[in-house]
């Protein structure tokens, strides 16, 4: 029987009105870690109270002890109704895997969820582990299968990335230049090209050439790679996805009629 899939958008404030006519769980970009270190919160224009709170480290000096911090983020969860905390940490930091570790068990005592970034993973024994999507090499359905053999596919869960980015060929470091959607779509009303799919990339992607640099790769995503990616994740027993809302605001009506 094919898992059934629970999505959550995360989401800053001042999308939150639009967002939740979508019926999906929001996860409030709000939150940021900052000098001490301190929890601090943008002021939100509409009232929230439920979710997931969502953190990220932007900015943050990795200086402190996590006491003090992951008693706020308790008590914030408390006072908004927060089912659970997203740790969108970019960074590797060890005072960032201090708050990991700690925070963890705080949640689970209280039966609130939590999801860490990939770098994360192994400073949690309970905490949902996120896999970004995007690939430019490789096989999707390979390091997903390997991140449920790692953590067991209760604790993984699908970090959605909307893909899209022009390669020169060859590209021994596998980076390419991210594309806006603007961007994206004049090269493809300027070139018409011949689009397919990739099996293993899970994403769709087209060729050109260029006078100036010779030949260039562009890999993209659309609704349809996204319901294929969510599709991927559940057949391998993955339950969770997290989606970008302001990535995926145009298409997701079409992702989830299709979900």
């Amino acid at each position: 029987m094919e898992t059934r899939m629970q999505m959550i958008l995360a989401v800053p404030p001042e999308d939150v009105t639009a967002a939740r006519g979508h019926g999906l769980t929001l996860a409030h970009m709000a939150y940021r870690l900052g000098g001490g270190p301190h929890l601090f919160r943008v002021n939100q224009p509409i009232p929230v109270r439920g979710g997931l709170m969502y953190i990220d480290d932007a900015g943050f000096d990795g200086r402190g002890t996590p006491d003090g911090l992951c008693q706020e983020v308790v008590r914030e969860c408390a006072a908004r109704g927060y089912g659970g905390v997203v740790c969108a940490f970019d960074r590797r930091l060890p005072l960032l895997a201090a708050v990991v570790s700690q925070l963890g068990p705080m949640l689970a005592r209280q039966s609130r969820s939590f999801y860490v970034s990939e770098p994360y993973g192994r400073h949690t024994s309970t905490g949902r582990v996120l896999i970004p999507t995007a690939l430019s090499g490789g096989s999707l359905r390979q390091r997903l299968s390997e991140a449920v053999e790692r953590y067991g596919a209760g604790r993984v869960a699908l970090a959605v990335e909307r893909t899209a980015e022009d390669f020169f060929l060859p590209s021994p470091d596998g980076q390419g230049r991210p594309l806006t959607r603007e961007e994206l779509r004049a090269q493809m009303e300027e070139r018409a090209p011949s689009v397919f799919f990739s099996d293993e990339l899970c994403a769709r992607y087209f060729t050109y050439m260029n006078r100036q640099n010779g030949a260039h790769f562009v890999l993209f995503d659309d609704a349809g790679t996204i319901r294929k990616k969510l599709r991927l994740a559940r057949a391998l027993g993955i339950d969770r996805a997290l989606l970008c809302y302001p990535e995926v605001s145009d298409l997701l009506k079409d992702i989830l009629a299709g979900a």
